[in-house]
């Protein structure tokens, strides 16, 4: 089994739709309407009525007598149909929002011809085509808006439902869950044997939810299954684009590419090899010692491995057409993923870290493949002032959540903004390790000499005048003054 789906599984589907007792509110049977307006009409029902009933898939099956489900076959060619000079499957998608997964296959049963269209339950949002919602009510395709009981019902399905519980393959054997997850990396990440047989192994990932038992025989694997321990995402045909990219780049720009890599493997089984590529292409600088010449990475890789994390267990998968992607520069990284963050970007240090996917973030943490829950982005900020970087930039451009990693910069080719993220996030670490900051941490953070104890007085200067710090006490002596993230004084007094 794959997203291509094997004759012998279309075969056996057909057969096992054809054996329902009726058309049912995710399966339609044609023989030759074929009419445009029609199919999407019946993709966004269909869709929407699968998210009520429950089942991954819905289905529109050409080549089936309605009434007694007799296989007699189509002349219905959806490949080769076109409405005025665009591809019929290009024509839906463009007038179906949200663009959700649906294709047509073609298969030859008793020397007939059978199309099945098979359409991917809403999530999130009704599916509409042509701006118009549509739901089964019973074996008719009716308009939603007529319908507020089943549209509630599908509003209140889609606030319950999160990604991890979505089905990503469904009707699977136990031999074909061996062969598209990378099992034996599940017990290693756990630090457990594998299991002597089958069944066991079986067990296993149904009690993490990586697959659950099938209504129609088998098993279904999970989305969460899918997402982590995939040999490849690409046989997981809606997860095809949820696999990392990672692209080096000639100079600061976008415009020469030197090298770009696809990681197509799960998160979980694929996450060494992915940092490892990832700092196998970083620059180093060169550290001449007593006796020994050693390279040392320019970029701290427990921020790097963090960060990479992070954009994987946060990202909204429900974006389409989008995955997390790492980029290279020579200046900085850039580390960016689907979905505006739920947590403001100036309070990513101090506030524990919201996830739209729980259940990944939980066996991503059980993996030890990120920190424990709030943590991770604390030590990403401890780990850049230890290399007295820049402090890192966090930023949500156009629905995305992107952190940025700056190489090395001495302080005076700084710019304002830079000083005062700086001394921004280092008052946010002072004070999340219930510290305040003050001139002379800040002077360690920079790497500044005593002496120049007055250009780090200019810094905390420009940080208060941009109100991203405030003193903790207005009236304290200037050489006993501290300050506090802007954000910070309401919650001093319970601090202390």
């Amino acid at each position: 089994m794959s997203s291509e789906r094997s004759r012998d599984y279309l075969v056996s589907l057909t057969h096992e739709l054809c054996a329902l007792p009726r058309e049912s509110e995710r399966v339609e049977f044609k023989v030759s309407n074929t009419e445009p307006q029609a199919i999407g009409e019946y993709i966004s029902a269909l869709s929407n009525s699968a998210a009520l009933v429950g089942p991954a898939f819905a289905y529109l099956v050409w080549g089936v007598q309605n009434d007694n489900h007799a296989i007699v076959g189509t002349h219905f060619d959806p490949h080769a149909a076109r409405v005025g000079n665009e591809e019929l499957e290009s024509w839906l998608l463009r007038l179906l929002e949200p663009k959700i997964d649906f294709r047509f296959f073609c298969v030859e049963i008793e020397g007939h011809r059978v199309v099945l269209l098979e359409i991917g339950r809403a999530v999130r949002h009704p599916v509409r085509f042509s701006g118009q919602e549509f739901i089964r009510v019973g074996t008719y395709k009716k308009k939603l808006k007529d319908y507020p009981e089943k549209e509630r019902a599908l509003w209140r399905i889609f606030d319950q439902t999160p990604f991890e519980d979505g089905i990503a393959t469904e009707r699977a054997s136990g031999d074909d869950v061996l062969r598209l997850l990378d099992y034996p990396t599940y017990f290693d990440l756990l630090e457990r044997p594998l299991p002597a047989n089958r069944e066991g192994i079986l067990e296993s990932l149904l009690d993490d939810r990586i697959i659950r038992s099938s209504n129609a025989g088998g098993w279904d694997i999970t989305n969460l299954g899918a997402i982590l321990f995939a040999k490849r995402l690409d046989t997981f045909h809606p997860l095809g684009r949820k696999s990392v990219r990672v692209i080096l780049y000639s100079g600061n720009g976008r415009t020469e590419t030197l090298k770009e890599q696809e990681f197509n493997k799960g998160y979980a089984s694929g996450f060494e090899g992915l940092i490892s590529y990832i700092n196998g292409l970083l620059p180093a600088n060169e550290v001449i010692g007593e006796a020994l010449r050693k390279s040392t990475p320019m970029f701290p890789e427990l921020a790097v491995r963090e960060l990479v994390a992070n954009a994987l267990i946060h990202q909204d998968f429900f974006v389409t057409g989008a995955g997390p992607m790492v980029e290279i520069f020579d200046d900085r990284i850039e580390i960016t993923n689907p979905g505006e963050p739920l947590v403001d970007t100036q309070r990513f240090v101090d506030t524990p870290p919201r996830s739209r996917n729980e259940a990944l973030a939980s066996l991503m943490r059980r993996f030890r493949i990120c920190e424990e829950r709030g943590s991770g982005i604390d030590k990403v900020v401890f780990q850049v002032e230890l290399f007295q970087l820049p402090a890192p930039l966090f930023e949500s451009p156009q629905g995305f959540t992107r952190t940025v990693l700056f190489a090395h910069k001495a302080l005076s080719a700084m710019d304002k903004a830079d000083r005062v993220r700086a001394c921004y996030l280092h008052a946010c670490l002072r004070f999340v390790t219930r510290q305040d900051m003050t001139n002379t941490s800040l002077r360690v953070r920079f790497g500044v000499e005593e002496q120049n104890r007055s250009t780090v007085s200019r810094l905390i200067r420009e940080a208060v005048e941009a109100t991203a710090i405030v003193p903790a006490d207005p009236g304290a002596a200037p050489k006993l003054m501290r300050y506090l993230p802007f954000w910070a004084t309401a919650s001093r007094e319970g601090r202390a």
